[in-house]
């Protein structure tokens, strides 16, 4: 099974079919976000150390960041932003843009081994971005698009997914170090999006052999109780195939439906992550708050006395 592995300057992080499902913060981007936007070309970052604080302590494995910002030097913008965030938590991080310039100002300045994303299957996009993967040591995130266009055909995706993968290997870049986004269509517009998206990731999986991501608030667009959606589209992809996502850990109700898959897909060993999560505390004074207590006790006499 393919295994997928990011780092920053001292943690390691592992995007596999073995492994718990890989849940990337997407709230460092200030795309639709006019404030952020605003803030980050003055040169403010303290939204950014928010949202970058909040989605780690709310359970993200991975940060995506993005600098988009129409009229900014993105290149510049994107470089300080890793660099301060990389000095605010120790999760590994998503490299996002669409110029390259700006990815290799990011990768540059990054300390670690970080997914960038992304490549597409366009001609020109393979020749700028896969030397950059393949110079800098990186992971990447591969786009199932290319000149055409996102195609409706789920078969079309999965070819230009596999040339992605096809041209990488030319380039010295390994299969594993590749995560396909399939292109998750709303389900809104297209009634077979769900569908589709299950089909394509189980032969990702099983044709290709490759770990997977997507933008997981896709398949809700313009909907109503899109967090409902959200969360039941997570737990059956993961169970098709998928073992990563970019998404916003704040919602409670997404990050229920991943830990959800989790354990019934058997990555979270003994439920231990979903018992630490959702077990009620014990009532003061019970027998089992009495031998938490207890252990607590034992174990502070052991560490004083070590």
């Amino acid at each position: 099974m393919s295994r997928t592995v990011v780092s920053s300057h001292n943690r390691e992080v592992i995007i596999g079919f073995d492994q718990p499902f890989c849940i990337i913060g997407e709230r460092i981007n200030p795309t639709g976000r006019k404030k952020l936007a605003a803030e980050m070309a003055a040169g403010d970052y303290s939204t950014v150390e928010r949202d970058t604080l909040a989605q780690v302590q709310a359970g993200a494995r991975m940060l995506d960041v993005n600098a988009g910002i129409p009229l900014a030097d993105e290149p510049a913008i994107l470089a300080d932003t890793i660099k301060l965030v990389q000095s605010l938590v120790d999760v590994p991080l998503s490299i996002d843009s669409s110029i390259v310039e700006a990815l290799e100002s990011g990768l540059s300045v990054y300390q670690g081994k970080p997914l960038v994303n992304s490549v597409t299957g366009e001609e020109e996009r393979l020749e700028a971005v896969l030397p950059l993967i393949k110079k800098y040591d990186a992971a990447v995130v591969a786009i199932s698009n290319d000149e055409t266009g996102i195609s409706e055909d789920p078969d079309v995706r999965f070819a230009v997914a596999k040339k992605i993968v096809e041209r990488a290997l030319d380039y010295g870049i390994p299969r594993e170090d590749v995560v396909v986004d399939p292109l998750v269509m709303p389900i809104g517009a297209m009634r077979t999006a769900g569908q589709q998206a299950f089909s394509i990731l189980r032969r990702l999986r099983e044709e290709l052999g490759v770990n997977t991501t997507c933008g997981a608030s896709n398949i809700s667009f313009g909907l109503p109780n899109r967090h409902a959606l959200n969360a039941a589209f997570l737990s059956m992809a993961a169970c098709a195939g998928m073992t990563s996502a970019i998404m916003n850990p704040l919602h409670s109700e997404e990050m229920a439906g991943v830990m959800a898959a989790d354990v019934l897909l058997g990555t979270d060993r003994d439920c231990r992550s979903w018992i630490r999560k959702f077990r009620e505390p014990a009532a003061e004074g019970s027998a089992e708050a009495s031998a938490r207590e207890a252990r607590g006790e034992r174990r502070r006499r052991r560490a004083a006395a070590g």
